[in-house]
């Protein structure tokens, strides 16, 4: 079954209080708390007291959106797994490294395979699920990379979050989309142009991707939440159009 999310990053100036309200209103089902400023790691009391708030509202908390980059300088995953914990999320996303995949030395790519061996094992002693994001500047940067990177690390627990590539096309996203499918966790959900970030339109205006999409996302098993990632100059009102639309793409 397919249900709809908020990642609380979208709206990174809004309280805790405010994305509940925004969320609840757009009818949508769930919220993945950002580890960068609403749910910050290691901050347990207020973690509970999120999860006490969202689960009153009646949402769901899919995931915990940690900035956990799988290397020496992120430190420990403890605080991240506990904050996930105490949220009561069953996913955490991290970021396969800092580097892309071309700028990467062979040591660096090691160093976040065995960061991810370590998270995906202590994270599944706790029934906890490691998911990496496909990010440019990490070592999902490709197709390529991110599958092999799932061969390095050899743990089947280790699942994908799969978004549009930034920047990429229509036909490229397709058979990336099929490769992710059998590894995924959630979606992040934009409309984006060639230039990205700054480039985000209506999810109205992607329709028909978007239709594709999710005619194959339906094809795996189990719940995913097709997840908002910003919206067209950072609007609540934006995300209540969008809403509309996926609901309606949802439900077709």
């Amino acid at each position: 079954m397919l249900k709809t999310g908020l990642t609380s990053i979208t709206f990174r100036p809004l309280s805790v209080d405010e994305i509940i309200a925004l969320t609840k209103e757009c009818g949508i089902d769930g919220i993945e708390w950002g580890g960068d400023v609403h749910a910050k790691p290691g901050e347990l009391a207020l973690a509970k007291e999120i999860k006490a708030k969202t689960k009153a509202a009646g949402l769901a908390i899919p995931s915990y959106g940690s900035y956990y980059r799988c290397n020496a300088e992120s430190g420990t995953f403890e605080d991240t797994l506990a904050t996930a914990q105490a949220l009561g999320a069953p996913v955490i996303r991290v970021w396969a490294g800092e580097k892309g995949s071309a700028d990467a030395f062979m040591e660096e790519r090691a160093e976040v395979v065995i960061s991810l061996q370590k998270a995906v094992d202590a994270a599944k002693a706790v029934g906890v699920t490691v998911a990496l994001e496909y990010h440019g500047g990490t070592l999902t940067d490709t197709q390529e990379s991110a599958h092999q990177l799932l061969a390095e690390v050899g743990r089947p627990e280790l699942k994908l979050y799969w978004q549009p590539r930034t920047g990429g096309t229509f036909e490229g996203d397709i058979p990336e989309l099929k490769a992710a499918l059998p590894h995924m966790a959630h979606v992040h959900c934009f409309h984006w142009g060639p230039a990205g970030w700054k480039d985000r339109h209506p999810l109205a205006d992607g329709v028909e991707p978007w239709t594709e999409y999710l005619k194959i996302i339906r094809e795996a098993d189990g719940d995913r939440y097709i997840i908002f990632e910003f919206v067209k100059g950072d609007q609540p009102d934006q995300l209540r159009d969008d809403a509309k639309t996926l609901h309606a793409l949802i439900n077709s």
